[in-house]
């Protein structure tokens, strides 16, 4: 079950970079951000209240899913759409992957949890392969001042990300159901969104083409209902740290796709780049089988 979490969001966020590219400039950052939550989080509720299987939370839990909406479902993204007018995808996919570390340094500090022994050389070998993957790029574009505006939002952007998957690993902690808690978050975030639209006055309704209906369809089923609460699924079961380790995956799934629609050429960069990531994958998952023969004795 932990692979097919792992497979899901790996592949369905992979393509959520492509298509939040896909509505850029066309409507506000915010106006946006809003419509994508709102059609989720709409989505998500009625699903569940149809099914009963919507929970209804107290007024701190609350608290807690609009701490999580802005962290993860908000703010969060106002950092990434901003931080590529500045600077290169590829960087702000490197800065992305560091929530593995972020994840890791949360965790110990939230709920002195002590990351395993394995991650650090598995990220160097990620974080490494993803520089490896973005490097003709990296060296291509003339680093300048908007450079640090860029990583400074970039940064900004993973470790809100990173501080929500605490959020969610405190509602489950509590026993809150995982896609509810998604649900909720997602609405808070969506009128949070709202509401900063308004204050800037921004049109709610920018004529906007099909291309970025499409995209913004994808964002809010698959991208949001589907891989969220597969990926807070995963988080509680394997632990923050190592369901951060998909966020170095996105990239090759993106350039797959870029490989088959738009001609992309594999170079060696890309090559060693793909390498040195799997690399990381087999150091951090992998155990061997003496270890998986005592963990289910234990069980026993």
């Amino acid at each position: 079950m932990n692979t097919l979490l792992y497979m899901v969001v790996v592949v369905i966020w992979g393509t959520t970079w492509l298509a939040i590219g896909l509505q850029q400039g066309e409507a506000a950052v915010t106006v946006a951000i809003f419509w994508r939550f709102l059609l989720a989080s709409v989505t998500l509720l009625l699903v569940l209240r149809i099914l009963g299987k919507l929970q209804r939370l107290g007024w701190r839990d609350q608290g807690y899913c609009l701490l999580q909406g802005c962290c993860v479902f908000g703010f969060n993204f106002v950092c990434f759409y901003q931080a590529a007018a500045w600077m290169p995808a590829g960087l702000e996919s490197v800065i992305f992957s560091m929530a593995v570390l972020f994840n890791a340094l949360n965790n110990w500090l939230c709920f002195h949890q002590r990351p395993p022994r394995r991650l650090l050389p598995a990220s160097l070998l990620g974080l490494c392969g993803m520089l490896a993957l973005f490097w003709p790029t990296l060296t291509a574009s003339q680093l300048n001042g908007g450079w640090l505006i860029g990583i400074g939002l970039s940064l900004l952007g993973t470790w809100g990300f990173s501080l929500g998957n605490m959020l969610s690993q405190r509602h489950q902690r509590h026993g809150l159901d995982v896609l509810s808690t998604n649900g909720w978050a997602m609405a808070w975030g969506c009128a949070v969104m709202g509401l900063l639209s308004l204050i800037r006055g921004e049109d709610f309704l920018p004529a906007v083409s099909l291309r970025w209906l499409g995209a913004l369809l994808w964002l809010a089923i698959p991208g949001s209902v589907i891989a969220f609460g597969a990926y807070f699924s995963l988080l509680g079961r394997i632990g923050a740290a190592r369901a951060a380790y998909s966020t170095l995956l996105f990239p090759l799934v993106a350039l797959g796709l870029s490989t088959l629609w738009e001609g992309y050429v594999w170079h060696r960069h890309a090559v060693l780049g793909l390498g040195l990531i799997l690399l990381g994958n087999l150091v951090m998952f992998y155990r061997p089988a003496t270890s998986r023969t005592a963990a289910g004795a234990a069980a026993q």
